[in-house]
């Protein structure tokens, strides 16, 4: 799989700005929001929930920071970045469960679903940003 394919320019504005948001996602886990993410960590993780935020929150400045200056890694980015939604999915969905309010803004049953179709878009938009979707059906079509 080819790391980098030729994207748009708004492709790569979209790049940048889910590269920003990983950034800020990724501090906001190590300071302000701390406390709020561990209401994510569901309670069979066997770890700390303040060490599977403070790991995580590493794990989001440093591909957001790949994300946003090694365009040539772009596509491998992309597909460890979506990879990384897809496995912090379940904490969403354990914290709707569990009615487990954060943020100011996650403390009602509707808020907490509605976070749940979030993801699948982030996955888009990771996967189309970075041109991992476009490598891989370009892939696709050269093995035909």
């Amino acid at each position: 799989m080819k790391a980098t394919v030729k994207t748009t320019l708004v492709q790569n504005i979209f790049r940048v700005l889910l590269a920003l948001f990983m950034i800020f996602a990724g501090y906001s886990h190590l300071t302000f929001y701390r406390i709020d993410f561990q209401a994510q960590v569901p309670d069979w993780v066997p770890l700390s929930k303040d060490l599977v935020v403070l790991l995580s929150g590493a794990v989001e400045i440093g591909l957001g920071l790949i994300l946003l200056f090694w365009k040539q890694q772009s596509v491998t980015i992309g597909w460890f970045l979506a990879v990384f939604f897809i496995l912090v999915f379940p904490g969403n969905i354990a914290q709707y469960m569990d009615k487990k309010d954060a943020f100011g803004a996650l403390d009602s049953d509707g808020a907490r679903l509605a976070r749940l179709f979030f993801q699948p878009v982030l996955i888009i938009w990771t996967l189309w940003s970075s041109g991992a979707w476009k490598s891989y059906r370009d892939r696709k079509r050269a093995n035909k």
